[in-house]
């Protein structure tokens, strides 16, 4: 009988708040533009730069899933969930790239400071920080559930603590004149957000490479699949990730040659898969069946 392998990905299920952190960023992003321009904050425009990432990277969010919810098809069998983790790498690049932008502009402001208004940039700064923290309650949840919302919780979660900077800094300018607070400020933001491009692209890499899923214990799954009954061995066996939310796994499992004449394979398989999915949240498995017989000429590269 054929399956409808195209599961619904974790990032699917927080779609709406995806769209709320969008319109948020949005609205902070015109308001730091505005305000840096107009009291000559470079720390405000670095923000609204990291603002422009976010919703970039929100934007391309929900473009994955989007289209990750796409049926699948006999081209495309598991239909289109990996956009999600090439929205998510795409997310990485981007906010790496401005981190390194925002980090030298600050640089540069500090070498050369410039007048400041700190009363307004302290304003527009305490607007943004609420902002990002009403961003960072709505996507708490699905950040430990889906990469690409890690990632726009990541990027809001750089973009409050950017705001706490930018506030320090104007209380600083408005308390002692120093006009290179505004410039540290700015420094500070891009370092805060290279680290976190940084840590995102690992995890998109390790989707992207294949490797097993964080959690998932092969020697234990070897050791549950072995313990079926009628189960004498197993190899080939893999384990990677789809999506986020969306593990699978292969195996080939040797069976004696007359527990397959007796018709048993279909007790066997049900067995394995009830197994992997009570036990490992491996809802997507596929096992071959096989005697010794037929084991002894197969060339094993595998785990």
């Amino acid at each position: 009988m054929g399956h409808d392998h195209a599961h619904p990905t974790a990032a699917q299920a927080h779609r709406g708040r995806l769209v709320a952190v969008l319109v948020l960023t949005l609205a902070v992003l015109v308001v730091e533009v505005v305000g840096g321009l107009v009291s000559g904050s470079f720390a405000l425009i670095a923000d609204a730069g990291h603002m422009l990432t976010d919703a970039a990277g929100v934007g391309l969010a929900l473009g994955a899933t989007a289209l990750a919810a796409r049926p699948a098809t006999a081209a495309r069998t598991f239909g289109w969930q990996r956009a999600e983790i090439l929205a998510a790498l795409v997310n990485g690049l981007v906010v790496g790239v401005v981190g390194v932008g925002v980090v030298v502009g600050g640089v540069a402001r500090i070498v050369t400071p410039g007048e400041v208004e700190a009363g307004l940039m302290l304003a527009v700064a305490v607007v943004g920080l609420a902002a990002n923290a009403v961003g960072l309650v709505l996507l708490r949840r699905g950040q430990e559930e889906s990469l690409t919302v890690r990632g726009a919780y990541l990027e809001v979660l750089g973009d409050l603590l950017g705001s706490v900077a930018v506030v320090a800094a104007a209380l600083v300018v408005m308390a002692t004149g120093y006009l290179r607070a505004d410039g540290i400020a700015s420094v500070l933001i891009g370092l805060m957000i290279v680290p976190r491009a940084v840590a995102l692209l690992r995890e998109v890499g390790t989707v992207l490479l294949e490797a097993t899923p964080r959690g998932v214990d092969l020697d234990a799954i070897r050791a549950h699949i072995c313990g079926v009954p009628g189960v004498l061995g197993v190899h080939d066996l893999h384990a990677w990730t789809i999506t986020s939310g969306v593990p699978v796994l292969s195996a080939h499992v040797e069976v004696p040659d007359d527990l397959l004449s007796r018709g048993e394979a279909g007790r066997v398989l049900d067995d394995l898969r009830r197994c992997l999915a009570g036990h490992f949240d491996v809802d997507h498995c596929t096992f071959q069946l096989e005697p010794p017989s037929t084991t002894g000429s197969e060339h094993h590269a595998h785990a």
